[in-house]
């Protein structure tokens, strides 16, 4: 087979899901392949860093590999567009493996696992958490949505910013044009520089040709967000995280909270199998297209997924 990705339109609650499947070099549709379904970060899209980097390389180590569009968000349906609601989020997890389940016969529908970079990491593991099709996850630089919805967000006023959520909300229910959250607010460059590590390099990653895509928003919905802030990704973790994980973060700590959050869903899981990989000298960014730095983290988790996925058979 010479084709070595193709785009999909899967079936959600109400809409079609955008995702781009990864296929294995010498890909053989009578073999059965293990699958990794791959999550992109908020304001994202499955271009960026969950596609073109983890799910290339995820695909040429021998997975097959769905990278989708969240819902509301690239080239996925539902509207109104920018909505980022932790709750769909994780659901649409569940109808991309409904998918390979039912419709890609090349995969052993019992080999599959999950991975997600920065908000699609908190997502992913989530998903492991409350779906046990997720036989193994992985979280790379994971944010914990729900807790950037109630600190830097929410300017660290989680009560004011749903009362002023709740008047927007019905200001466009009322007819007003809705606000969308710019994630990035700065002019230029230089601007960003001025910035918190996290924000300068996230200007770096998604304003300039190093990262930039079409649907690649980094916006919000603010009117919507009211949902993330009652939501924390690792919820009964201590209770309910049962299966074997591996999250990565860099040293380098910025405004994000990524390293902060793979610490804590390490701590407070029940998984026996658990894995904490702090990469030296690395920031939250260089894990989403620096080859060196995607190279540790990739050196850490495909054997992490082949040992619990295995290979085609």
């Amino acid at each position: 087979m010479s084709e070595t990705m193709k785009t999909v339109a899967i079936p959600g609650i109400a809409w079609d899901i955008a995702a781009d499947i990864y296929f294995p070099p010498n890909f053989d549709p009578k073999l059965k392949y293990p699958a990794v379904v791959s999550a992109h970060p908020i304001g994202s899209c499955k271009e960026q860093t969950s596609g073109n980097v983890y799910g290339k390389a995820m695909a040429k180590a021998g997975f097959v590999v769905v990278a989708f569009d969240a819902s509301f968000q690239g080239a996925s349906g539902g509207t109104p567009r920018f909505v980022e609601n932790p709750e769909f989020r994780v659901s649409d997890f569940r109808y991309v493996v409904d998918y390979i389940q039912k419709s890609l016969p090349y995969v052993d529908d019992e080999r599959i696992g999950v991975l997600g970079i920065c908000g699609g990491g908190g997502y992913a593991l989530n998903a492991a958490m409350t779906d046990y099709r997720f036989k193994c996850a992985v979280g790379v630089t994971p944010a914990n949505f729900g807790r950037l919805a109630r600190e830097s967000f929410a300017q660290y006023d989680p009560v004011g910013a749903l009362a002023k959520m709740a008047q927007q909300r019905k200001a466009e229910a009322q007819g007003a044009d809705p606000f969308v959250l710019n994630y990035l607010p700065f002019a230029s460059i230089e601007e960003a520089k001025r910035a918190d590590i996290d924000m300068r390099e996230a200007f770096e990653y998604y304003k300039t040709d190093r990262g930039k895509a079409s649907n690649g928003c980094v916006s919000g919905l603010f009117s919507f967000n009211s949902a993330a802030v009652a939501w924390d990704a690792f919820a009964f973790a201590e209770k309910i995280m049962t299966r074997p994980f591996m999250v990565i973060a860099g040293d380098k700590v910025g405004a994000f909270g990524a390293y902060r959050d793979a610490q804590d869903i390490y701590a407070r899981a029940a998984s026996k199998e658990k894995h904490l990989v702090i990469l030296p000298e690395t920031s939250h960014y260089m894990l989403y297209d620096h080859p060196e730095a995607t190279k540790l983290a990739l050196d850490q988790i495909l054997p992490f997924l082949k040992k619990h996925l295995g290979e085609a058979a």
